[in-house]
């Protein structure tokens, strides 16, 4: 008998995941408050359900969330129709959704008092990553629930870390992202000012990807169209981690720095960068889309 997987929240992230889940073989249904995101996954053959009493039923082993932020984490755990409250001690629990180390905490903390394991593994790779199931897949919690949930991890990701106790994930994953927003302002700085400089961009590129400019916006991610196929930027800025996601994390690393007295001058900065692009209504578009703040009245691209 395949795996009972309940899995909650199949946004631009959660659905592709759980399809793949799906496509191992395991047995997958999925919830959404979105009626939209819902009717998306049952396109892509996946089980889905009206609300949370339907998904979980005694026969799930692990449930998986994949949420926007950490009140929605906490309302679906621990809120007045919370889950944890639902599931048998034998069920796994794994968060993948990416928020503050606080709320995280609190939650497994609820979880193994009532003797239940749980996981926090926020990912990174973006929409791509969860399609081609070659996420990067960072892992807060006991060794003992870090090896039962490996298995189903593997087949969402390609590299699984085991940073440390409950809440280390998304402290990585905030680290993490704190470091691609600046590295994606700053390939945006310098790409707009080959531009303006009148150097083929192309070129550019090339060079500061053997050279020791290279960075991931860079190598795997540009900030400007036509230089890799397939990336948001080339797409006209369509959202596989949209500006507002960026903004939202770099907020959670800057309280994150601030709770332990942490110096991230870098940090504050991008946040104040991205913080006013999202203002300015491109919270939706990828954060790539950055460089149109960086580029000013030499940014002259399309963008939906």
């Amino acid at each position: 008998m395949s795996q009972s997987i309940a899995f909650i929240g199949v946004g631009n992230m959660g659905c592709p995941m759980a399809e793949n889940l799906m496509k191992a073989g395991k047995s997958v249904k999925v919830f959404d408050v979105s009626e939209k995101m819902l009717e998306i996954a049952k396109n892509k053959n996946l089980e889905t359900v009206s609300n949370l009493d339907e998904l979980i039923t005694d026969d799930v082993e692990t449930v998986i969330t994949m949420l926007p932020e950490g009140k929605h984490s906490k309302e679906v755990y621990l809120g007045e129709n919370g889950i944890i409250n639902k599931v048998s001690k034998d069920c796994l629990l794994i968060d993948c959704s990416t928020i503050d180390m606080k709320t995280s905490v609190e939650i497994g903390k609820k979880a193994s008092e009532l003797g239940i394991k749980m996981i926090d593994a926020p990912v990174s790779g973006g929409v791509m990553g969860a399609q081609k199931a070659t996420l990067n897949i960072m892992v807060g919690g006991s060794k003992e629930a870090f090896d039962k949930a490996f298995p189903l991890l593997k087949i969402m990701g390609k590299n699984i870390f085991h940073a440390g106790d409950l809440g280390s994930g998304n402290g990585a994953k905030i680290c993490n992202n704190m470091a691609l927003g600046i590295a994606m302002i700053a390939a945006s700085e310098s790409l707009m000012l080959a531009k303006r400089l009148n150097i083929d961009i192309k070129k550019v590129h090339e060079i500061m990807k053997n050279a020791s400019g290279n960075s991931w916006p860079i190598s795997v991610y540009p900030p400007l169209p036509g230089l890799i196929d397939g990336t948001p930027s080339s797409n006209n800025y369509r959202p596989g981690f949209s500006a507002g996601m960026m903004n939202k994390d770099l907020k959670l690393a800057n309280d994150c720095a601030q709770s332990v007295n942490a110096e991230t001058p870098l940090g504050k900065m991008a946040l104040e960068i991205y913080d006013q692009f999202c203002k300015e209504g491109n919270d939706t578009k990828d954060f790539s889309a950055i460089s149109k703040s960086i580029g000013g009245d030499a940014w002259d691209y399309p963008i939906d």
